[in-house]
Order: C-alpha cells, then sequence, then structure tokens
C-alpha cells in the first residue's frame, strides 16, 4: 500500500515520537518551515510536539495521541517527525494499526523512528519513508541534495535513480550554521558484485534489532536490507557495528536480495577495508552473488536520500545502479 504522493500545497504535519520539539532552537525551526513551504508545503505541529518530560520527550499517550490525531485528520497529507532519541519503540502496543490502515498516508523521519517506520510497514502493509526529519530541513547550506530527493521519492511514483550527492558533511551545523565543513563524496564502493531485485527494509541498524523478536520485524522473503550507523558508541564503534549487523544478517538469513550500507560518521573509524572484514568473514548468511554496496547517503551524515521502507528497488554493481522501482 503506497501513500499518495504529495501535491504542491498540501498540508504536512509535525509530531515528536521520540524527542520533544522543544529542544530545536526557534532559528532551525523558522528555516525548516522555510525550506518545507519553499517546496510547497505547509506546515503545521501536532498538539504536544513540544511537551517535554526530563529526558527530552513527551509521555506516551500524548505521542501515540499526536500520531493518531496525524493519521485521521483530512487535511493532513503528509507526517514528518521531529529529530530522533531513544524511545520511540515504547509507542508500538499503544498504536492503533487498525486507524493507520485505514487512514494509510507518508510518515518519513529516520534514527529512532526506524522502529516505528518499520513496525508500520509490518502491521499495516503501508510503505513508510527512511528520510530526513523536520529538523533536518533546518540546515542552512549544502542540503539541497535533501531537499531534490525527498520531492523526487514523495511527490512522484516515477522510477528513481539514486545517484551520490557531490559533497556531504558530518559536522554540529545546529551550533554554528555558518562555520561548517564539507568533504568531497567519493561515490559508491562495491562490497560484493551481483544484481538483485527486492523490498526495501531497514534503517539505523542498533534501532531496527530493537524489533528482533516482537511482532514487529518485517517478514518479506525477498529483501534488500538498507542500513547505517551513528557515533554513538565511540571508541567501541567497529566492535558494536560488527555484532549487530551479524544479528542483522542472522534474523534475515535466507532472505537477503542485496545489501546497501550508508556512510559512516567520522567518529566512528570504520573503514571500506574493516567493513569488508566484516562480511567476508559472515558471507554464510548471502548468496556469492548478492551485491553490497557502501557509501550512500543516508544516515547520520548530510545530505540524505528519502528510502521507501516496503518499496521496490533494483540494484547491480556492473555498473553500480541503484533504482526505487516501486515507491
Amino acid at each position: 500500500m503506497i501513500p499518495v504522493k504529495l501535491e504542491p500545497n498540501n498540508n504536512l504535519r509535525v509530531v515528536s515520537p521520540s524527542r520533544s520539539l522543544s529542544i530545536i532552537s526557534e532559528e532551525v525551526i523558522d528555516i525548516a518551515t522555510t525550506h518545507l513551504s519553499n517546496i510547497g508545503l505547509s506546515v503545521d505541529f501536532g498538539k504536544n510536539a513540544r511537551e517535554m518530560d526530563q529526558d527530552g520527550s513527551s509521555t506516551i499517550k500524548s505521542r501515540v495521541d499526536d500520531l493518531h490525531a496525524a493519521f485521521t485528520d483530512k487535511d493532513c497529507k503528509a507526517i514528518l517527525t521531529t529529530i530522533g532519541g531513544f524511545n520511540a519503540n515504547e509507542l508500538l502496543p499503544h498504536l492503533d494499526f487498525d486507524l493507520i490502515r485505514q487512514n494509510p498516508k507518508i510518515i518519513c523521519g529516520y534514527s529512532d523512528v526506524t522502529v516505528l517506520l518499520n513496525a508500520i510497514f509490518t502491521e499495516c502493509g503501508l510503505v513508510t519513508y527512511y528520510g530526513p526529519h523536520f529538523s533536518t530541513f533546518g540546515v542552512k547550506h549544502g542540503n539541497e541534495y535533501t531537499h531534490k530527493h525527498f520531492q523526487s521519492c514523495l511527490f512522484s511514483s516515477k522510477e528513481l535513480k539514486i545517484k551520490p550527492s557531490n559533497n556531504w558533511s558530518d559536522d554540529e551545523w545546529y551550533i554554528n550554521q555558518e562555520k561548517r565543513e564539507f568533504y568531497q563524496n567519493e561515490g559508491y564502493q562495491v562490497i560484493n558484485h551481483g544484481t538483485a531485485e527486492g523490498i526495501l527494509i531497514g534503517g539505523n541498524l542498533d534501532t531496527f534489532n530493537l524489533l528482533q523478536g516482537t511482532r514487529y520485524l518485517p517478514k518479506e522473503k525477498r529483501v534488500i536490507l538498507f542500513i547505517e550507523e551513528d557515533d554513538l558508541s565511540g571508541g567501541q564503534m567497529f566492535n558494536e557495528f560488527r555484532r549487530n549487523i551479524v544479528s542483522l544478517l542472522q534474523a534475515f538469513s535466507g532472505r537477503i536480495e542485496g545489501l546497501v550500507i550508508g556512510r559512516f560518521q567520522k567518529n566512528e573509524k570504520i573503514n571500506l577495508d574493516r567493513l569488508k572484514y566484516i562480511i567476508s568473514t559472515n558471507s554464510i548468511y548471502f548468496g556469492s552473488d548478492t551485491p553490497i554496496i557502501y557509501g550512500l547517503d543516508f544516515g547520520h551524515t548530510l545530505p540524505m536520500i528519502t528510502i521507501p521502507i516496503g518499496g521496490e528497488a533494483r540494484i547491480s554493481t556492473d555498473p553500480v545502479e541503484i533504482v526505487l522501482t516501486n515507491h
């Protein structure tokens, strides 16, 4: 079930299923609202989006109420999450999936929202979108690629070939919008050659793994896993990534058609050789001709693409081509 695409002048609702809108500066909110207006969307906010407890979120009830209200409001054509966090999985047993299924619409975000997006797809069959938060649109410079891909994915049903950005960044842009550091994009890196077609499933790796052992983990037979990881584990990042990706490969063993990996943050210190080592030592979980590609523009660096969870894709490695065929 693919939600209706956006049109100019549509209304977009911002909700906070993880951390509160109150942690976002008014400057970033104004910039984000302006950028979304420039691509033809009007913005309003969930009733409880600014509510905040001592841990930076609102109550489970407040967060669930805002999600239900956004899905049932006929004037709301898409839902955008405020920012990530650590506790979106608290909401899952409280969500009315029948209500969501009966009121399908676009919902987009990333990071902690991984659990919410995959659970909605699993329970409702509704394609959801792993892409920018509302706060992501608050970036003042160097984010045009994010805006363009968001529009290409959510305003059109045409096949979409994903091409790498020219430059990328991994800085604290929200602290100083004028002091930024950009790096030249080296493009996609092939770890294993092959071709594949399948259903896109994934998101932030350690968050996605929270769904293991629950009813909310996607059950599709032929999947193209897309995963990315942040640098929260610091010096233990390599070990954390290694065991987390092995756990995921084990959970989807026999169902993996392809694997695409988003760019690591600078502090993660996982280079291509170390990534190849992890993959080669765990090749038991996928076929010898399973395409594996690293360096896509999604995750905790900027800019980022928008990926349909539950959508269909075609990938190949000679030459490298990644196409969203049904999104």
